[in-house]
């Protein structure tokens, strides 16, 4: 074993080798640093963040200690209760535990790392606040903003969102100002003069203010440098072969790997594989190719939770591209808003349109078995003028002329027509929708009943403030896609994020975060930012269970 370890040839050395630099990447780098360890932060791109960066940045983590702040409690047993019912029998009890036991010591070690200034989001329910176990608010934390010129050089290597990475303003402010139900009230001097400045919000804040605390600590990502193959010596796992610039790079991890690197969700023969092929909009990076998952798999890692997503519905404007790939918007709060609908091409509605966007997605995947078809593909977003009058869609203003990708009619039979919609079905689940509109009350789906429901609607607009009747041509409608922000299937993982083999034994030298794992959310999504906040919490775990080893 010596003879061939002196042999091997390594272009480079460390303890911890860490292959991407989302949250769970550069809080597990962080976390086995301070734990004493050498650390190499691996980045296949020109930029650092992953997924993370052009999220919403929130984290969602219960019983956490901003939450008496704002007035709200919270106890294990509640927070066991609720994501074990959304995990659906999906998620593994053992890591769900983990996950609520572990985020709360994850977010102080973070908050000192990297000084960054989460507080509590009183008024942004969990997904399903009125579950038991459920809160109103508390669990999801914002990162506040980020001067980005505290990253020196790096400043040009921090990824943005591309649709809002040119704002400024936190997640409480966002909520505070009525970001969707009232967007001509927005400061835009004082968001244009931050942008100015170099702040950045949501995820970008989040990513920038870790990779700030790495930089502190003398370690800097390796960019451009793609992970291709673990090197395995003994049924461990010593090291992995990467590519930069044409060239390949031996990496010799004394201490262990972590694999960090996100999804699966643009690579369609896996998509297919393990999907269906039914995810055909993916709202994240383009880079997100399953890289971890198939560097897993080489090496035997047992698999979990395969056919799941973080579902999210996504809306398509014509010529908007993200790294030479289409840009696929997901939609977050224009199907909340009054005066909207989303149906089938026979004109009906089947889903709660204001439900939140994990769980909305799955009605469309229903399958009829006697004409063998999905009935709620393709879906359609109808609006009326009075939507367009009142709120933003997508980069059209309120009062702004509706754009040439809008498909329009002057009556809804027109509109129907030339989207494909049954005419006739269209037209009565129309008139239906009006009178629960005027009522106030959806007696199909419940719109507006939620906590969650409302906190995406209009505020000013009675007596529901999701329900608004379509009654002011001309109409419009806009193709909701399959989309996801992230998949959620993965390796499975021990309680220190360990990769585990098919038969339940560890591979020695080799941990996973992220949407590398089989996600312990299960089939759920338990609130704003349970994403990043199970990546976080578990490449916290990785990285110091990693430091902690013997070096091979």
């Amino acid at each position: 074993m010596d003879f061939f370890k002196k042999k091997r040839q390594w272009d480079k050395e460390t303890d911890v080798l860490v292959v991407g630099s989302g949250g769970a990447g550069l809080v597990a780098a962080l976390a086995a640093r301070d734990a004493g360890a050498s650390v190499m932060v691996l980045e296949k791109s020109a930029v650092v963040g992953g997924t993370t960066a052009v999220s919403g940045g929130v984290v969602w983590v219960p019983t956490n200690h901003h939450m008496a702040d704002v007035g709200i409690s919270d106890s294990r047993d509640e927070a066991l209760l609720y994501m074990k019912r959304l995990a659906d029998g999906r998620g593994e009890d053992k890591l769900i535990e983990t996950y609520i036991d572990q985020a709360p010591g994850m977010l102080r070690f973070v908050e000192k790392a990297a000084s960054i200034p989460f507080t509590a989001l009183a008024r942004y329910p969990d997904y399903h606040p009125e579950f038991p176990g459920g809160k109103p608010g508390g669990r999801s934390l914002d990162p506040g903003l980020f001067d980005s010129n505290e990253l020196g050089d790096w400043k040009k290597h921090l990824r943005k969102s591309p649709i809002f990475g040119m704002t400024a303003m936190s997640v409480t402010e966002a909520t505070d100002w009525g970001v969707f139900s009232n967007p001509l009230k927005l400061p835009f001097k004082l968001l244009a003069e931050r942008y100015s400045k170099g702040f950045v919000c949501y995820g970008a804040a989040l990513v920038g203010q870790l990779l700030k605390a790495l930089l502190d600590q003398q370690i800097a990502p390796l960019l451009g440098v793609a992970a291709r193959d673990l090197i395995v010596e003994e049924g461990r796992v010593i090291g992995l072969r990467a590519e930069q610039a044409g060239r390949e790079l031996h990496i010799r991890a004394k201490k262990g790997v972590v694999l960090a690197s996100g999804g699966f969700e643009w690579n369609a023969r896996l998509v297919q594989q393990f999907l269906g092929g039914i995810v055909t909009h993916p709202n994240s990076p383009p880079g997100n190719d399953g890289d971890g998952l198939k560097m897993a798999m080489s090496v035997g890692a047992d698999l979990g939770n395969m056919n799941e997503a973080w579902w999210c519905p996504s809306v398509v404007i014509p010529g908007e591209e993200y790294e030479g790939r289409q840009l696929n918007r997901g939609d977050f709060a224009i199907r909340s808003m009054p005066h909207s609908i989303i149906v089938n091409r026979r004109g009906m509605r089947f889903v709660n349109e204001a439900q939140n966007y994990n769980d909305l997605m799955k009605p469309f995947f229903a399958f009829e078995p006697n004409a063998y078809e999905r009935p709620n593909l393709p879906a359609y977003l109808v609006l009326d003028q009075a939507f367009l009058e009142k709120y933003a869609l997508l980069t059209v203003m309120p009062g702004q002329k509706p754009p040439d990708w809008l498909t329009r009619g002057d009556t809804l039979e027109e509109l129907a027509r030339k989207v494909g919609i049954d005419s006739k079905g269209l037209a009565a689940t129309v008139a239906r929708f009006n009178r629960f509109a005027d009522e106030g009350v959806d007696q199909d789906f419940r719109r507006g009943d939620s906590l969650y429901d409302r906190f995406y609607g209009d505020p000013q607009h009675p007596p529901n403030p999701n329900l608004g009747a379509l009654r002011k041509p001309p109409y419009y409608a806009l193709e909701v896609h399959p989309g996801t922000i992230g998949t959620k299937g993965g390796a499975r993982v021990t309680v220190d994020a360990q990769v585990l083999r098919a038969g339940g034994e560890p591979i020695p030298g080799l941990y996973a975060a992220g949407n590398v794992i089989a996600a312990p959310a299960g089939s759920g999504y338990p609130g704003a930012g349970a994403t990043i906040g199970s990546a976080m919490t578990f490449g916290y775990l990785a990285g110091r269970h990693a430091a902690q080893q013997k070096p091979t």
